[in-house]
């Protein structure tokens, strides 16, 4: 009974979408009911989960991790849907996909990504996996009425099915080697022994299958159309309560694995993974001019930077990873969130040139998309600054400055096509008039987001020395 009290955040989402499928089925309106439960439920998961936080422990044989890190990210993933909700309220009618279970199945993606940041076995790595995954691939062709929508949702699948094979593969490689899928018995593995090349083949080949998911180069290439023909909430919650779910899953994979490994022969190919995801997100980023494209890949070179914190493999690295996810998570909602209220019923407005003057017209909206830019740019004192400052440094105390020089001439670069962005909206005459129409719970979102993004550039010792306590 012990055991089962301690996964209370998980049953809280389980029973909600129990819940929203009993409305669905029954309420003829469910989707003006549902979006309030789902933010009822994910703000009370993300409360209960910060206040639980320090009540770690192992349950269910050693396969779930409760408490510390893992109710961190419960936070995340949770507050995180919880704006997207907002954002999607109004935007989903907008776009005409007003269904109840656009709902049902946001929430079941974070059941998923919750299932991955607590995992203490690999088997619950896949299932977390998967059943984020298949949300996200029907979330993607939501929009059924549109080509680019049916498009990318293909895309998606048939590439996401592709990274499982690698990830379930590696899992085989590495069952053969140790026994056991146990991240323990993988520890214990290491602690007595160098590993054989079945068990390293087996452990390279589950970092590729995650790469995929987390966006890095050479296993990108599905962000850019995904990105631009999901319905752009879904696009917002991919690229950041995905991408977390996925780094969550890597740090509680590899943190034990490389600390008991004695050379770590995985740094240089994580090393080449971070730079060449960087600097490709950044420099591809420059010639975009569509700005969910533009966004997709400033995705890939958040990756790259924060793959930089893996390749340093030490708690430094860890802890900057974790602070960086809730760095980027907030700054990229509130981005896809002025992006969604301003895109048209008929996906446009998305062009760069359509924010020529917005500060003349819609300041409020300008002022909090500078907000996301300067963030994004990592322009002190804003959160994104202190999330790569972290990930560097760790970088510098692995001895890998060549690696955090690479990153800071990286965001340099990116600097440019975020800051493009605040120049056309504040120094550019206005060009055609494009109107926008209100939406209370969106903007609540955004400037939630806004205010986050704030606090955590002010105070962002007290917030490391947080996770620093749970990461050691």
């Amino acid at each position: 009974m012990n055991e089962i009290l301690m996964i209370t955040p998980l049953l809280i989402i389980s029973g909600g979408i129990l819940l929203s499928l009993i409305v669905e089925m029954f309420y003829k309106k469910s989707e003006i009911v549902l979006p309030w439960i789902s933010i009822a439920l994910f703000v009370t998961t993300a409360y209960y989960s910060l206040l639980t936080s320090y009540q770690e422990g192992i349950v269910f044989s050693s396969m779930l991790a409760v408490g510390g890190l893992t109710h961190l990210f419960y936070f995340i993933f949770n507050f995180g849907a919880a704006i997207v909700v907002l954002l999607s309220i109004d935007h989903i009618k907008k776009v005409g996909i007003y269904f109840g279970e656009f709902y049902i199945l946001m929430q079941s993606a974070v059941l998923g990504m919750m299932l991955l940041a607590s995992a203490k076995d690999l088997v619950i790595v896949f299932i977390g996996l998967e059943q984020m995954s298949v949300c996200f691939y029907i979330l993607t062709g939501f929009n059924r009425k549109s080509s680019s929508s049916n498009e990318a949702a293909l895309k998606y699948f048939l590439l996401g099915a592709f990274a499982s094979g690698f990830v379930v593969y590696g899992m085989a490689l590495i069952y053969g080697s140790v026994g056991s899928l146990s991240v323990s018995a993988l520890s214990f593995y290491l602690l007595n022994g160098t590993p054989n090349i079945i068990f390293v083949v087996g452990l390279l080949l589950f970092i590729i299958g995650f790469s995929f998911k987390i966006a890095a180069v050479p296993f990108h290439m599905w962000v850019p159309d995904v990105y631009q023909g999901a319905p752009t909430t879904v696009t917002a919650v991919m690229s950041t309560g995905g991408k977390a779910a996925a780094f969550s899953a890597l740090l509680v994979v590899l943190i034990p694995v490389f600390a008991n490994l004695e050379k770590n022969i995985f740094i240089p190919f994580l090393s080449a993974l971070a730079v060449l995801t960087m600097l490709y997100g950044a420099i591809v980023a420059l010639s975009q001019t569509d700005l969910k494209r533009m966004l997709a890949y400033s995705s890939i070179a958040h990756a790259g930077y924060m793959i930089v914190g893996l390749a340093s493999a030490n708690q430094d690295g860890a802890t900057g990873i974790v602070f960086y996810l809730a760095a980027y998570t907030f700054m990229n909602l509130g981005a896809f969130g002025v992006l969604s209220m301003i895109e048209s019923k008929d996906n446009l407005q998305v062009d760069l040139q359509s924010y020529t003057g917005l500060a003349a017209r819609y300041p409020l909206l300008a002022a909090l998309m500078s907000i996301f830019m300067f963030s994004l740019a990592g322009v002190p004192p804003f959160a994104g600054f202190f999330g790569k400052y972290f990930v560097f440094v760790s970088a510098i105390e692995a001895n890998l400055t060549w690696l955090a020089i690479i990153g800071v001439l990286s965001s340099a670069i990116s600097a440019y096509f975020y800051l493009r962005v605040v120049v056309v909206m504040y120094f550019k005459s206005t060009g055609t008039p494009i109107e926008v129409e209100p939406s209370y719970q969106a903007l609540l979102g955004i400037f939630i987001s806004a205010l986050l993004v704030i606090v955590m550039g002010v105070f962002p010792n007290s917030i490391i020395q947080l996770i620093s306590f749970f990461v050691g």
